[in-house]
């Protein structure tokens, strides 16, 4: 019986294995990526040398690929929105804005974006400057560019534009640390995000991410500037849900605004509070697991900006919460 169970399980091996062969068949190797990589960053003006250099001053390291697999965003939302809002953040965020007020009120009125936004950014991403990472940032873009396939493209270029960042502003690569997908400084920006959209908010002649909050405040709401971030207009507004019914539409995943509000509102999913709303404007439907029961929200042409940020729903929804809080306590501090 347990031959006859071997040989007939052979086939069916073969055929995993076949498979699994092939797929492996489809993926570059790391030579080809290697070469491909040094011929890119050539035809930018580096030479083989430098740039094979610096591939060879990075090195894989497989906490990064576990921490890629098991982010928080991919808790349900009832465990995810306790880890930032909460009052030793909020307490913290007060402090921050209190001993930036100028550079904060200044990059608010220069970049049209709401000063409650910038400081919830920076407390959620970094705690105001306490947890920036602690991956060699070399490390952790070569590791997700070079040995982690389902990003590995986008990676890459993160990992070109590390090299190009590195020479503009003149940083020590080897001092450089950040988060497992190679985020950096108070606001976390990966390298191209700091070569296109910081700032030098504070005039000594750098865009100082790592050192200086009042950089990264002018570079926070120039990100947002950028992107689309509509001054005092709404952001999300919460929904009720009949008990007989539940949405038709599916939960936004991240992707463009391809709805308008009214695809998304109905009798038995209606605005929670009285509010005039245009409804020919862009909006998404956001779902939020609680524990007993999911919550709905009406996300607007701001919520979809701070996704930009950062895809995840459950981030801008808590980056949202927490800066109405801020925005409250700040008024009455």
């Amino acid at each position: 019986m347990i031959l006859l169970n071997r040989i007939t399980m052979l086939p069916l091996l073969l055929i995993l294995l076949s498979n699994s062969a092939s797929a492996n068949a489809d993926e570059p190797t790391l030579d080809t990526l290697t070469s491909e990589f040094l011929q890119q960053q050539v035809s930018q003006g580096f030479t083989e040398q430098e740039t094979q250099a610096f591939i060879d001053n990075a090195f894989y390291n497989q906490k990064i690929i576990d921490a890629m697999t098991q982010p928080w965003e991919a808790k349900p939302w009832y465990q995810y929105y306790p880890i930032f809002l909460t009052d030793k953040r909020l307490q913290a965020g007060l402090t921050f804005w209190e001993k930036h007020a100028k550079a904060i009120n200044k990059a608010a009125k220069m970049f049209n974006v709401d000063p409650q936004i910038i400081v919830a950014i920076i407390g959620i991403e970094t705690f105001y400057g306490s947890y920036m990472g602690n991956y060699p940032v070399k490390d952790a873009l070569y590791t997700l560019g070079f040995h982690y396939p389902p990003r590995a493209n986008f990676f890459r270029k993160e990992f070109a534009n590390l090299q190009t960042l590195v020479k503009e502003e003149k940083l020590d690569i080897n001092q450089l640390k950040g988060s497992y997908a190679g985020a950096m400084g108070f606001g976390q920006f990966i390298p191209s995000s700091y070569r296109h959209y910081s700032v030098d908010f504070d005039e000594d002649g750098r865009r100082d991410l790592l050192n200086s909050p009042t950089d990264a405040i002018g570079s926070v709401a120039n990100y947002f500037h950028q992107h689309g971030w509509q001054a005092g207009q709404p952001v999300a507004l919460k929904l009720n849900v009949t008990k007989s019914a539940q949405p038709t539409l599916a939960p936004w995943a991240g992707e463009k605004m391809q709805h308008k509000v009214a695809d998304i509102l109905s009798p038995d999913l209606a605005l929670a509070g009285s509010v005039d709303i245009d409804v020919s404007q862009p909006a998404l439907l956001v779902k939020l697991e609680q524990a007993d029961h999911n919550e709905y929200w009406l996300g607007l042409n701001n919520f979809y900006v701070i996704t930009r940020y950062n895809r995840s729903p459950l981030y801008a929804m808590a980056v949202y919460q927490f800066s109405q809080e801020l925005k409250k306590a700040y008024a009455t501090h």
